[in-house]
């Protein structure tokens, strides 16, 4: 099966139930597809040819589904660029991958300016201006029945980051069909005319949800940016069914005043995902939506690995394991592996890194084969997140291998005393990472954002995580301030811009005694 005729066999069944939805602007599945079809005419115009690589820059908007299903339509393969990227992460996306062309809309047009200089391989910079409704409607509507095989490329997505070299990986089309189904495994069923709002950008874990969601006859509700007012009032009025956060989005929205008094009768699923939980985020998410948080595991060179649902999330006894503190357990049709350094498999409860198999896993990464030697073993996908699986199969992800934190020969996991910070009523969010210490090698620094005229001090911080974790686990110095921690595109903290003045004049950013 390929992605093409699978959206294609939806838009016929669901022609006239609404399938694409952003601000004012509503389309059925047949005008949906219809724009698609013009679109990929459009690209295929260019002198496109099929398998061809085409980049995009763009939020999420009714012009986004078009390029979403265009290229499909017409076997091109999408090369997602993330906005807010620097020019040259744009530069080397586009060049790396081939690209031929690149659709920008028009407020990041300026990004691209004279890019095809730098670009040998790019011939077309397409800018959706004043101009595009017109230029889409002088495109033929008929399907251009380019031919499409299952082992085809589909999408290449680059690795997480905004700055250095990012790395492409490519998914199939029987790979992205394979990711989306797993996905929804354990998902309440996606009925017709069931909603899914996409706040975060479609270019990243969002997008995993587009598909299922249309070849399920529901509807895409695309979101520009994330305001948590906006959020709110959007989940009621297109009564929205699925919705994927981060889990900084979350506690955004936990934090609305009077939040606790609105309700959402619609919501079948609040998927949590990209980085880890604190427990204080999870329970009052789940207070005010009920149970319909999920929590999935994966990244983009494999996933989904693992999911759980409220059921098993908020589980109050199972002898042996802490269900508010694990990320998800082992999908149906995901192996999982806890392996040492020697890529040999620990036992249950062992300490390592967590490798895993999918049905939508990578090929491998874009014309790196050292690199994908390096991730890749046995068909296994390493993926350098450290973590434990318990006897009975919840899986905790305790940091990212690059994070974690060696203080006087201890491993010191930053998610844990982020965990532990943010559960104190005055802290909003907290970013843990490892500075230099003179005794010790590293010490853990704890950057907090504070709620405004808040009393909590640094010291109370301190004694806080060492109570609830340790003395040895509690941080060396604790920052504090009103001003929101810098987030990615996505959502996620920026922890290594937090970090990198602490070791200004350093050549390594680890420490040793």
């Amino acid at each position: 099966m390929d992605v093409r005729t699978q959206m294609r066999s939806a838009a016929g069944y669901n022609a006239r139930r609404p399938a694409i939805v952003a601000g004012d602007r509503r389309l059925t599945f047949a005008e949906a597809w219809q724009r698609g079809v013009r679109m990929a005419n459009a690209l295929l115009a260019l002198g496109l040819k099929p398998q061809d690589r085409v980049g995009v820059l763009e939020d999420n908007c009714l012009e986004s589904a078009d390029f979403f299903l265009g290229t499909a339509i017409a076997n091109l393969v999408r090369v997602p660029l993330y906005p807010r990227n620097a020019r040259g992460a744009h530069v080397h996306m586009l060049g790396h991958t081939g690209c031929r062309a690149v659709v920008v809309a028009q407020k990041y047009a300026a990004e691209l300016d004279g890019i095809r200089a730098e670009v040998p391989s790019l011939e077309h910079v397409v800018v959706r201006d004043a101009g595009y409704e017109a230029w889409l409607a002088g495109h033929a509507d008929a399907d251009p029945e380019v031919p499409v095989d299952p082992e085809d490329n589909y999408i290449i997505r680059h690795t997480g980051g905004t700055t250095g070299r990012s790395k492409g990986v490519a998914y199939t089309h029987r790979a992205w069909l394979a990711a989306g189904r797993d996905w929804f495994y354990l998902y309440p069923p996606v009925a017709p005319g069931d909603a899914c709002l996409h706040i975060g950008p479609i270019s990243h874990g969002s997008g995993y949800l587009f598909t299922p969601i249309w070849l399920g006859g529901g509807v895409n509700v695309m979101v520009d940016r994330f305001e948590p007012q906006l959020i709110l009032d959007l989940l009621q009025r297109e009564r929205i069914a699925y919705l994927f956060l981060v889990p900084t989005m979350l506690n955004a929205i936990n934090r609305i005043p009077g939040i606790e008094g609105r309700r959402f009768p619609h919501l079948k699923c609040v998927l949590i995902s990209a980085a880890p939980i604190a427990d204080d985020t999870a329970l009052k998410g789940r207070e005010i939506f009920g149970d319909v948080l999920y929590q999935g595991y994966g990244q983009t060179e494999v996933l989904p690995v693992a999911m759980m649902g409220p059921k098993q999330w908020f589980a109050d006894d199972v002898p042996g394991s802490t269900p508010l503190r694990a990320c998800g357990m082992p999908l149906p049709f995901a192996q999982l592996q806890i392996w040492d350094e020697h890529n040999r498999p620990l036992p249950p409860g062992a300490v390592g890194e967590i490798v895993a198999r999918t049905d939508g896993q990578m090929k491998g990464f874009w014309n790196d084969p050292e690199g994908t030697a390096e991730r890749m073993v046995d068909g296994w996908v390493k993926t350098g997140d450290l973590g434990r699986l318990d006897a009975n199969g919840y899986l905790y992800m305790l940091d990212r291998a690059g994070d974690m934190i060696i203080s006087g020969g201890f491993n010191i996991y930053p998610a844990e005393l982020e965990n532990v910070l943010t559960a104190h009523p005055e802290v909003i969010e907290a970013a843990v990472f490892g500075i230099p210490d003179p005794r010790w090698g590293e010490t853990p620094c704890a950057v907090c954002c504070v709620r405004p005229g808040a009393r909590v001090t640094a010291e109370e911080l301190v004694a806080l995580c060492a109570a609830q974790l340790g003395n040895y686990m509690r941080p060396g110095r604790v920052v504090l301030r009103e001003e929101p921690l810098p987030k990615t595109p996505v959502g996620k903290i920026r922890r290594k811009e937090l970090r990198e003045p602490f070791w200004a004049g350093h050549e390594r950013r680890v420490g040793g005694t």
